[in-house]
């Protein structure tokens, strides 16, 4: 075995007796063993003995000192050679040390390699025996390894002085000496890990700031007061709450108030290292507290919430939400650094505020071209139980390392109450921590006793600075409990009689911190009560402004918002954008589409791609839906847009049909055309994640209404793995929050007999969720179309999320094309399409009324047949529904006889149970005959689609007859 690096860092799972048997071997032949050993072991005997110049290893290289675990600040210097390179005598350079024997030098040899090892089983497994538990329920006997004699030390050894070479901050040290500091440093009220960090600068900064002999946490009499002045309002605020509000549910920080001065810490010491904004999201418990101790929410308004009121004007609407999901915004001010602060409003869901926090982190760092991630700092607030159990935790660790995603590093903050709602830890996860996900990227974790508000405060000091360093995850896991139970209506002695039994004897935070400084001489009685009267007093006062309280704007449109509002236009009217774009701009965009630099030789069919593409602008027809993407793409970047488009695979696209991206067949070097020409188109591969990514793309967004966001699902079947993002954020943050967004999901939809998996995106679902104008859905059939509905995305002065069904056979189907004219001039998106083939309005007894590629199918069979007493007329807007529309399309035909709506999907799914009754409404409006439409499409079913090819065909078939009123085959 061999190592490298400093301070025994190597070490890890190197047992004594293998050591001293390699020992063993090097002293009868040090060639036998490997040679970082062997300078270790050289080095090691060299120090032992004494300095010596006779000895060819002594004084050692830094090089060599390190290799050799030693800390080279510690070592006396080399001596200089004196002019003309004459050595200097000996006797100027250092006094020689007492001969030792052979035998000696060998026993303090091994004494050193065991020590050496000791010390890093301290320092990966010390916090095993950490004080963290305020209650003193989680006991834990010493590990084996922790103990001298594992290491082959006995108690005659505890008081002989070993050889160090600076570890600890000792040359010499006696055992006693040395476990006494490793478990001050290591098990005391913060346990670190941090020995699975396999970059040794990152170890080494943790380690210089928490290990060694002269290391203790310390604070200045007025950081103690700041300190336990938090604790205190933290404590009381809850308490306010409990004698005002008896039984309301506030999910208090009862147990827990040591994060108020531990997130003061955090800002203030982010402040110090130059952020400018801090990103915040959070669960329930403690979150009104943080509302109104951290974000400096006033207390009044709060007040009034908790009355029945609003913190809105009354003729906002919106359904509103419980105060326990609100978010704010404010700006603070720590040591003359201000920093703005917005915690993100967020639904019960545990921890799915989590990407959306960081999606706008990010977009708050694309703003400021903060390239560095300084600027913009996230923090999450998590719950033990939920942090273990929630895999879009791993999600967001995952986003850390990644191009398009990563923030610069988060700052984790667990509340670990040590039980969920009444699961105990060993019923809610497989692992000793709550926070060992954390692991997966070699985050360093502080784990911290939640009842000394300075060890809390002190590792959150060192978080931050790690995390400013290093620009990495970080997590800190504070220890504490609940003391009510869930929350305050909550009985928790029915599943933790003996916990609860604990906390209903232990006295709060604020006490035991008091108490120790009353002792330090800091402070007295005096102070103390004075403290807690005036904050009492303040909140008293806020109480009575509460009553009255009454808003007068509302929290809608300001900062990166400012200029946008609500829609003007009726959600029954046409809400019109001029999309189209001048003939040079297009031509300017197509060539950067089709040009290929000498600098990239690309793939052989990416060519003959490109050239047919050349082709369709040299003639101004057959335009393909990802050369219209493009072209929106392009065209927005010009119009002084940013285009953000991310999802698995997105950069070929998953039917090899985008090619945003062309890859160097020689070198495998990437080029972006679109990129080449304004910097600001990205187009990411994600992480193979729905849940996270669409919720940080949705975060994104919601700080970038100048960008338009695309999420693209690898099939639209697979966006219900982010059902949670769709419900609670996309279809009704506007409504609970006041939060408007811009987001499109483009998912791919449509029956080729793929199966029940890669058919369907699920489209009745979107459909049943719009309500109140809160989103747009839908199902376009023209490349030109979809360009026109991306650029009407942005082009508009109101953003609302945009679903939109994509078509995987259609990329390529030879009718559906557009020509450049259908890109220019005036032309905007059309809310519903006629029929390609016009027929004088009196011929027409039929309707088939239909959304997305069933389209062509209707229209191939049809002219197949000759028929000319059929329209089929395309409702591309499924929401809001274009009833206007639909009359326009149909008012003329006075012989109509039948309407149908035909759909590909099941009866259960698609749109038919969203559009029968506009459809019918309709009609009667119309006030002829008919008055109701008829269904045609696939029988209700359990599964989206078959997955035989030969019942698709037979299914699809029957399906297009049923429509145009024809004998199936």
């Amino acid at each position: 075995m061999g190592f490298e690096g400093s301070n025994f860092d190597e070490l890890e799972g190197v047992s004594p007796s293998f050591a001293e048997a390699l020992y063993k071997k090097y002293r009868q032949d040090p060639a036998s063993v490997d040679e970082n050993w062997r300078a270790y072991f050289g080095a090691l005997e060299s120090s032992v003995s004494g300095p010596s110049w006779t000895n060819p290893r002594w004084p050692l290289s830094e090089t060599d000192a390190l290799t050799a675990g030693l800390d080279p600040t510690q070592m006396e210097p080399a001596p200089k050679p004196a002019k003309g390179g004459a050595k200097p005598a000996p006797a100027a350079a250092a006094p020689a040390a007492p001969a030792l024997s052979q035998a000696e030098i060998e026993s303090a040899a091994r004494d050193s390699i065991r020590a050496s090892i000791l010390i890093r089983t301290y320092r990966v497994r010390g916090h095993l025996l950490a004080d963290l538990d305020p209650l003193g329920l989680w006991q834990r006997e010493m590990p084996e390894d922790l103990k001298p004699e594992f290491h082959n030390f006995t108690e005659a050894d505890m008081d002989r002085p070993i050889f160090l070479g600076g570890l600890l901050g000792f040359q010499h040290a006696t055992l006693r000496e040395m476990i006494a500091v490793l478990r001050r440093n290591y098990c005391g009220k913060v346990g670190l890990e941090y020995m699975h960090i396999q970059d040794v600068e990152e170890r080494r900064f943790l380690q210089d700031r928490l290990e060694g002999k002269d290391k203790e946490i310390s604070f200045s009499p007025e950081g103690k007061k700041a300190i336990l002045s938090k604790v205190i309002e933290g404590e009381q605020w809850e308490k306010f709450l409990a004698r005002k509000y008896v039984g309301t549910k506030r999910f208090g920080l009862d147990g827990g108030e040591s994060m108020i001065p531990a997130l003061e810490a955090v800002l203030k010491y982010a402040g110090a290292a130059g952020v400018e904004e801090v990103v915040l999201g959070m669960a329930h418990r403690g979150r009104l507290n943080v509302l109104v101790n951290v974000m400096r929410k006033p207390y009044r308004i709060l007040f009034h919430e908790f009355a029945g009121g609003s913190a809105n004007p009354e003729d906002v609407g919106g359904s509103g939400d419980v105060k326990y999901h609100l978010g704010t915004s404010t700006d603070r001010e720590f040591d003359g650094n201000v920093i703005h602060l917005s915690l993100a409003p967020n639904p019960s869901h545990l921890e799915c505020v989590d990407p959306v926090v960081l999606g706008k982190a990010r977009a708050k760092q694309t703003k400021l071209d903060d390239t560095a991630r300084a600027k913009v700092l996230p923090i999450l607030i998590h719950g033990d139980a939920a942090f273990a159990g929630q895999g879009v935790i791993m999600e967001c660790f995952g986003f850390s390392g990644l191009v398009g995603y990563n923030t610069g590093g988060t700052v984790h903050f667990v509340i670990n109450n040590q039980v969920g709602f009444t699961t105990s830890p060993q019923f809610a996860r497989s692992s000793p921590y709550p926070s060992d996900i954390a692991k997966m990227v070699q985050a360093p974790i502080l784990h911290v006793n939640g009842d000394d508000p300075e060890a809390v405060t002190f590792a959150c000091k060192l978080a931050t600075e790690y995390r400013s360093q290093f620009k990495r995850d970080v997590v800190i896991d504070m220890w504490c409990y609940r003391r009510f139970g869930h929350n305050e209506g909550d009985e928790p002695g029915f599943t933790q009689p003996l916990m609860y039994e604990e906390i209903r004897k232990h006295v709060p935070v604020s006490k035991l911190y008091a108490d120790r400084l009353v002792a330090e001489g800091q402070i007295d009685a005096e102070w103390l009560g004075a403290q807690e009267a005036t904050f009492i007093a303040q909140l008293e006062d806020e109480f009575e402004a509460g009553k009255s309280y009454k808003a007068n704007r509302a929290d809608w449109f300001g900062g990166e918002w400012e200029g946008f509002a609500l829609p003007r236009e009726p959600i029954t009217e046409r809400r019109a954008a001029a999309s189209g774009v001048t003939p040079e701009l297009f031509t300017e965009v197509g060539t950067q589409l089709t040009t290929v630099p000498d600098s990239i030789v690309v793939h052989k069919t990416l060519a003959r791609i490109l050239d047919a593409k050349k082709a369709m602008f040299e003639s101004g027809e057959g335009f393909d839906w990802a050369t219209a993407e493009a072209l929106a793409f392009g065209t927005l970047l010009k119009d002084d847009y940013t285009v953000r488009l991310s999802g698995q695979d997105v950069g070929r696209g998953t039917f090899s049909q985008r090619h945003a991206v062309w890859v160097d067949q020689k070198d495998g070097h990437k080029y972006i055309p679109l990129s080449a020409m304004d910097r600001r188109f990205q187009v990411l591969d994600s992480p193979l994640s729905e849940f996270g990514v669409l919720g940080f793309e949705y975060g994104y967004a919601g700080q970038a209404p100048n960008t338009l966001v695309l999420w693209e699902a690898q099939f639209g079947d697979f966006a219900n793995g982010a059902q949670v993002i769709i419900d609670q954020f996309i279809a009704a943050g506007e409504a609970k929050w006041l939060r408007a967004n811009g987001l499109v999901m483009l998912l791919p939809h449509g029956y080729e007999g793929q199966g029940p998996e890669h058919s369907s995106a699920r489209l009745e679902r979107y459909l049943q969720l719009c309500a109140e104008d809160n989103m747009q859905v839908a199902n376009c059939t023209t490349p030109a179309n979809y360009f026109h509905i991306l650029r009407r995305q942005m082009l508009r002065k109101f953003r609302k999320p945009l679903i939109i069904m994509t078509p995987k056979s259609l990329l390529r189907h030879k009718l559906a094309v557009s020509k450049a004219e259908d890109f220019l001039g005036d032309s905007f998106f059309h809310r519903v399409l006629p029929d390609d083939h016009v027929v004088p309005a009196e011929q027409v007894k039929r309707v088939v009324l239909c959304s997305g590629k069933v389209y062509y199918d209707l229209a191939e069979a049809r002219d197949a047949a000759g028929d000319e007493t059929v329209q089929i007329i395309r409702i591309e807007q499924l929401y809001p529904f274009p009833a206007d529309g639909v009359i326009e399309a149909i008012r003329d035909f006075t012989n109509l006889e039948t309407v149908v709506w035909a759909q590909e999907e099941p009866k259960n799914q698609g749109s038919w149970h969203f559009v029968e009754c506009p459809i019918e409404e309709v009609l009667t409006t119309l006030g002829g005959k008919p008055t109701r439409p008829l269904y045609a499409g696939r029988k209700a079913a359990a599964a989206t689609a078959t997955g035989l090819a030969k019942n698709h065909t037979k299914q699809q078939a029957a399906l297009v007859a049923e429509a145009l009123g024809y004998q199936v085959q």
